[in-house]
């Protein structure tokens, strides 16, 4: 009798107990399982076995019998589980292995080298104690986390890919923006051109008419010299015209002299039109790195909060007095400058060691003081009011004094350009050699805009200018120093200092309520950042390292500057 194929190998499958899962799968054939892998999740023929063993990969795969691969499948519970991902570190090692001390699954290798200090209690073999390690509830968990932050991988990617979208319009307006940018300048130099070549027509046509003048005289001249010549020679024989004619042509001859004379002199000349091009416009052009400044714009737009706080010991040997730090700025060289005002003395703080590194004496009690550049800072004296100069180059000495007409406490400096507070009612702007060029009081309406002007900060960009004052608050300013905004608030009684992040916020000091409040840009309140309970008293100033993300809070009468790492 004839079977069919499928029915021959039905009868081989009923005489083997285990089949092997890879030839039936793969090739169609029922062989004999001698083994059963826990990884491949199942049988093996001896050929397949023997693949294990000769393949990198699987060698290290775990081999059962092929009986206790039944009881796998169908008895799991009394049968040892085994893991079967693999160690990063150690490849073809199984994690297998459970560290309590350090919550994490490694590999046999992994706590032979890594975990020889961790107690022999808590090193753990995964398949002989998953029943004790594993929790159905704890898998659950971090199914739900991985479920929940997986969905918030998303959102982030959508809202980079919209990030993406916007930048991409932002770069594009941009461009745009250079075009039409280039396009003006291109109409302006073309204007320009066409006065130049306007001007050098109308010289020309100018010197033409001169020239053709000229010409003119000269060939009328010549006309009568000729008329003249001919005259003496019909009046031969006729002494008394002879004389006439003679006389009219000695006197013409005077004439054509003079005229020639003159003419000499005018022929002599060179080309008297020329052109020279603007030399300064050529030479402004070359130093030109683009025709505009780009800007990133980085916001933070929540709330600091502190991270960690460390005192900064600035007193000294040779201090008689206890320290007060009415201002403080930051160096391009991370160094943090603090004026000590009652022991007249300006500090240098190395942020490396939190120690004063250098120091200068000074000859009057400092307020505020910013950076003018890498090499100088500028001091300001309230009564009589001064700016002192100071480099900050290897040794600080004081250098120049600026002597000025009212009282000085707040200063910053941008564009070559000093702003100063009076710790009144004015806001002034000087060049660096003490020329006034504009004083600040009042907005369009007249309204008075300070009464008690203190520290100023502005943004890295020159686009905004912000000024404490005692009891009106916040007051913003456009670059230009036109009047934009005020901001008070219960939370702040008595602004005196104010610094910027370079992220689009705004800190400002309370001295009477003995706080460091966060604004944005426009002026609104983000939140109290630091408080009394954190340690602050009787604040002066402030400044924000925006690389360590630290922010320092000057006092008055303590020995310490207050260093807040925020995040």
């Amino acid at each position: 009798m004839a079977y069919s194929k499928s029915f021959q190998a039905k009868m081989s499958e009923e005489c083997f107990d285990f089949t092997c899962t890879t030839c039936e799968e793969s090739y169609n054939k029922i062989v004999e399982a001698v083994r059963y892998c826990i990884e491949c999740s199942g049988y093996c023929c001896q050929s397949c076995t023997d693949a294990h063993k000769a393949f990198p990969a699987l060698r290290n795969h775990n081999l059962l019998d092929a009986s206790q691969g039944s009881q796998a499948g169908n008895q799991q519970s009394t049968l040892p589980e085994f893991p079967t991902e693999r160690c990063s570190l150690h490849k073809g090692k199984i994690l297998d292995v459970y560290c309590q001390v350090h919550d994490d699954v490694v590999c046999s290798t992994c706590i032979a080298t890594n975990h020889k200090s961790c107690p022999e209690n808590s090193i753990h073999s995964v398949p002989d104690m998953i029943g004790t390690l594993y929790r159905l509830d704890d898998t659950n968990r971090i199914n739900r986390q991985l479920r929940k932050l997986m969905a918030s991988m998303k959102s982030m990617s959508k809202s980079k890919d919209e990030k993406l979208e916007a930048l991409k319009g932002a770069k594009n307006e941009a461009i745009e923006k250079v075009e039409l940018f280039e396009k003006a300048l291109k109409s302006m130099i073309g204007r320009a051109a066409e006065d130049s070549k306007s001007e050098i027509v109308t010289t020309y046509q100018e010197l033409e008419n001169d020239i053709l003048q000229d010409k003119h005289n000269v060939d009328t001249v010549d006309d009568e010299l000729q008329q003249l010549e001919g005259k003496l020679k019909r009046s031969e024989g006729n002494r008394a015209q002879r004389f006439v004619c003679s006389k009219q042509a000695d006197k013409k001859l005077k004439e054509a002299e003079r005229l020639k004379v003159n003419q000499d002199k005018r022929s002599n000349e060179d080309v008297p039109l020329s052109f020279t091009p603007n030399q300064s416009v050529m030479n402004y052009v070359k130093g030109l790195h683009g025709i505009g400044q780009v800007k990133v714009s980085r916001k933070k737009v929540d709330m600091y909060r502190i991270k960690g706080h460390r005192d900064i010991d600035i007193r000294m040997t040779g201090d008689n007095e206890t320290c007060h730090s009415e201002g403080c700025c930051l160096t391009k060289d991370n160094k943090l400058i603090v004026n000590d005002h009652l022991n007249k003395k300006l500090k240098r703080i190395n942020l490396d060691t939190m120690s004063v590194e250098d120091y200068c004496k000074l000859d009057d009690k400092p307020c505020a003081i910013c950076c003018t550049d890498v090499k100088e800072v500028a001091v300001t004296y309230y009564r009589p009011g001064r700016i002192q100069f100071v480099s900050i180059q290897h040794k600080m000495s004081p250098t120049r004094q600026i002597k000025l007409p009212h009282t000085c406490y707040g200063i910053t400096s941008k564009n070559d350009k000093l702003y100063v507070t009076d710790g009144g009612s004015s806001l002034y702007v000087y060049n660096m050699t003490g020329t006034l060029l504009n004083t600040i009081t009042s907005d369009n309406s007249g309204t008075s805009l300070f009464s008690d002007s203190r520290h100023i900060t502005f943004y890295e960009n020159g686009d905004k200018m912000f000024v404490g004052d005692a009891y009106k608050g916040l007051v913003c300013f456009d670059g230009a120093g036109n009047y934009l905004s005020t901001s008070s608030d219960n939370d702040l009684k008595n602004v005196v200092g104010v610094c910027v992040d370079g992220y689009g916020n705004v800190f400002v000091v309370g001295y009477d309520s003995h706080n460091v409040v966060q604004y944005n840009e426009d002026g609104k309140k983000i939140g109290v950042i630091v408080q009394q309970q954190d340690g602050l008293c009787s604040l002066r100033s402030v400044c924000f390292h925006q690389e360590l993300n630290r922010l320092f809070v000057t006092m008055g009468r303590s020995n310490v500057v207050k260093m807040y790492e925020l995040e």
